[in-house]
């Protein structure tokens, strides 16, 4: 990787952080409509997502560029924890500050999306030690039981620890969904209820994508696990797919099918993060003739989110409950073009030289 290349591939998540916050305060500052509000908070706090993607992309390519140094080890990590923990009290101050009820809806959404960060930036602690996965991925696989850990890699209590992380955060959005949908009457607790549930199932592809880069970077990741990570992330994926699709068709023509909108767009990020942890097991002491097309996933569901958004800003000039979908998934595409430049620094830092 090129300097000028690795500088376009940093540049990314910026930009699209950059894009997310102006876009959020624009809409936020336009009108006071509860519309105006949820949609503004939204996406402004989707562009911490991209922040913590920053936080991984740059680890990642520094280790590549030979540019990487102690006081950047640690002060990538600290950035994504940090823009996680601001984004969650930030969330948590809707829900429990002031009593306003347009703030009940944005205030749980933001917070799932501090718990996506939090996903996000332990993997960018995972990727610390990220020039080892192609070392492992050289070494002989034994015939029979796990391979031999690489005393440069992580321990095995850090290596739980990463994951822990991961699947605690993961298990809190679940628990956070299924509280509130068991108000699903209410519909701001059935649209929070089911737009946390999509969270849950991207925070639960990103234990896999954690999983993977921490027992890579160990090497005691297995055969097995080159089918189940993938799955996982897949299986996410098709879950918030059809979660959205049932939502709009039993809800059609009332005030909250709008949120399946909202399911799909988060299943599109969940085959983004699905590309990753594909490409990590494809490389995995195999040569992969079409690695370089793997990154084609994310471009596709960044695509797939702006021409749904675009179909909804056409729906919203009429019935205007497809505003607020409209323009979220407008940030999803965002999120997915973020995970495209994180794949192709990925796939340009274990392909076989």
């Amino acid at each position: 990787m090129n300097r000028s290349i690795s500088i376009l591939f940093r540049a990314i998540p910026l930009v699209m952080a950059l894009l997310c916050f102006s876009y959020g305060a624009y809409i936020y500052f336009a009108s006071s409509a509860p519309g105006n509000v949820t949609a503004g908070v939204v996406i402004f706090f989707l562009g911490t997502i991209c922040l913590a993607l920053f936080a991984t992309a740059a680890t990642i390519i520094r280790q590549i560029t030979g540019t990487y140094n102690n006081t950047v080890r640690y002060a990538l990590p600290v950035m994504g924890y940090s823009v996680a923990l601001i984004t969650l009290a930030f969330g948590i101050y809707m829900c429990t500050g002031p009593r306003i009820p347009h703030y009940f809806v944005p205030g749980h959404v933001v917070c799932g999306l501090a718990l996506i960060a939090l996903c996000v930036s332990t993997a960018a602690t995972a990727s610390t030690r990220f020039t080892l996965i192609p070392e492992n991925s050289a070494r002989p696989l034994p015939e029979q039981g796990r391979p031999q850990p690489n005393p440069a890699g992580f321990t095995l209590a850090e290596e739980r620890l990463l994951e822990a992380v991961a699947v605690c955060a993961a298990l809190a959005a679940w628990i956070w969904a299924f509280v509130l949908l068991k108000d699903y009457e209410i519909t701001p607790h059935l649209v929070a209820g089911s737009v946390m549930g999509g969270i849950a199932c991207v925070c639960t592809s990103l234990i896999g994508l954690v999983s993977s880069i921490a027992r890579q970077i160990r090497n005691d990741y297995t055969r097995r696990e080159r089918h189940f990570w993938p799955s996982l992330a897949l299986t996410m994926g098709c879950i918030a797919l059809v979660w959205g699709l049932l939502l709009i068709f039993f809800l059609w023509g009332k005030p909250a099918d709008f949120v399946g909108f909202v399911l799909i767009g988060l299943g599109m990020i969940c085959l983004s993060i699905s590309s990753k942890i594909i490409l990590l097991a494809k490389i995995w002491h195999a040569d992969y003739p079409l690695a370089n097309r793997i990154p084609l996933i994310p471009v596709l569901t960044a695509l797939f989110c702006l021409f749904l958004a675009a179909f909804l800003f056409e729906e919203a000039v009429t019935k205007t409950k497809f505003f607020v979908p409209a323009r979220v998934l407008t940030g999803f595409g965002a999120i997915c073009f973020t995970l495209f430049s994180i794949v192709s620094i990925l796939e340009s830092g274990t392909q076989k030289k």
